[in-house]
């Protein structure tokens, strides 16, 4: 954290590890697409924490039944059963099935990379000895945990760790035919995201994903989907998967599940759950019942507004609106998970930091584009306001290269 900030609270130095970099701003109150920072300005959150407060900041509704369920009671050990966590799997698993069709299990856990975490080790379980590779695809992320993070397909990542555990390959997204080629007999299963979300909002299509399915049927792998950014409606679905017509055998899910609850989720179809045996994995804060709470409202609540048609039709309006505006190259993404192409010649770090400055709170996801992820329940006024703000700073040339400029 930037160093006025902590001179400003009285601190003499950051109190944290050095592994974020120094933030612009410090916030303090937000309520639906609002923030506020320490010192009062205003913002607009395009983010969403990165697709976590799909319901909005400081929801009333998830707020009163995490609240309640404080005062009842908060946890107590995985050697016993609570009323919330049992109900907040259950709600997990009505809505796989609903979109899959198939009946599932779930293990709740308190992250998206833990979920991951999870579903390496189901998988490895699942192939046995000598069959435990787990392919993934270049540009991926799948978490910062070190075995989440060797599934993680940017080798950047892992420069600093090495060396990674073994068992995992990674090809170019969307190349079927280099995904067969990398399979043999120690292949266990494939983790795919339906959109990759940190590796530049670039979708999957419909035939590349339907493609994997087929291989794992074929070969008899595990297709695990990481739903981690995208799952809870983001897409305009409850689940990316489902733009494909697709039935994964593992899913993982974090993020939106939440509002900002931490939580993460790792379900998998019955016959692939019962490979685990007591004792092959836990957490001391799997499936606490103020957790359960904070899941359990949320999908009531995403049930209650439709949030995948939400999701869609606000996510259209945004797409088309930012594709009219004077230099947006390209608007890409599903739903309400989109980039703005800003082209090779424009930084889109600059463009987010004068973004900031106006008061939008956006992500520069890569040297040229902008990621966009509001809550769910932005209003069509906000969309305008911030489409307005964006076109206002492109037109100011902020980001150009000089010889464009």
């Amino acid at each position: 954290m930037s160093a006025h900030m902590f001179a400003t609270a009285g601190q003499p130095h950051c109190p944290f590890m050095p592994v974020f970099g120094a933030p612009a701003v410090m916030f303090e109150r937000g309520l639906g697409t609002e923030l506020w920072d320490t010192d009062g300005k205003r913002y607009l959150d395009f983010l969403s924490g990165i697709a976590v407060v799909s319901l909005g900041h400081s929801n009333p509704v998830i707020a009163s039944a995490v609240s309640e369920q404080l005062n009842t009671l908060l946890h107590v050990s995985n050697f016993f059963a609570n009323p919330m966590a049992t109900k907040a799997a259950l709600a997990i698993n009505e809505l796989m099935f609903e979109a899959s069709g198939a009946h599932g299990q779930v293990f709740l856990c308190n992250s998206g990379a833990e979920a991951n975490e999870a579903a390496l080790k189901l998988a490895r379980k699942f192939g046995g000895r000598g069959r435990h590779v787990v392919i993934s695809a270049l540009g991926s992320f799948h978490g910062r945990t070190l075995a989440a993070l060797a599934a993680t397909g940017q080798p950047a990542k892992h420069e600093p760790f090495q060396p990674m555990p073994d068992g995992f390959r990674h090809v170019p997204f969307g190349d079927l035919a280099a995904l067969t080629a990398a399979i043999d007999p120690s292949v266990a299963a494939i983790l795919i995201e339906t959109v990759q979300g940190e590796g530049g909002v670039i979708p999957a299509s419909k035939e590349y994903l339907q493609g994997i399915r087929s291989l794992c049927d074929e070969r008899g792998l595990l297709m695990m989907i990481d739903e981690v950014q995208t799952g809870m409606a983001r897409t305009g679905e409850w689940f990316g998967f489902q733009h494909a017509g697709v039935v994964p055998d593992v899913v993982t899910l974090a993020k939106a599940l939440g509002n900002g609850f931490p939580v993460g989720a790792c379900w998998a179809k019955q016959e692939v759950a019962a490979v685990f045996q007591p004792g092959d994995h836990g957490s001391t804060y799997s499936g606490t019942a103020i957790a359960g709470a904070a899941i359990c409202a949320v999908i009531n609540q995403m049930r209650d507004i439709n949030a995948p048609v939400l999701a869609r039709d606000k996510g259209l309006y945004l797409a088309e609106e930012l594709s009219k505006v004077a230099g947006v190259v390209e608007v890409r993404g599903q739903g309400l998970l989109r980039a703005v192409e800003l082209g090779p010649n424009r930084d889109a770090k600059a463009v987010y930091l004068e973004l900031l400055n106006q008061g939008v709170v956006t992500n520069a996801v890569n040297a040229t584009s902008l990621r966009l992820a509001p809550p769910i329940t932005v209003s069509i006024a906000e969309m305008d306001e911030v489409i307005a703000k964006i076109a206002t700073v492109l037109a100011k040339g902020v980001g150009l290269s000089a010889t464009v400029a």
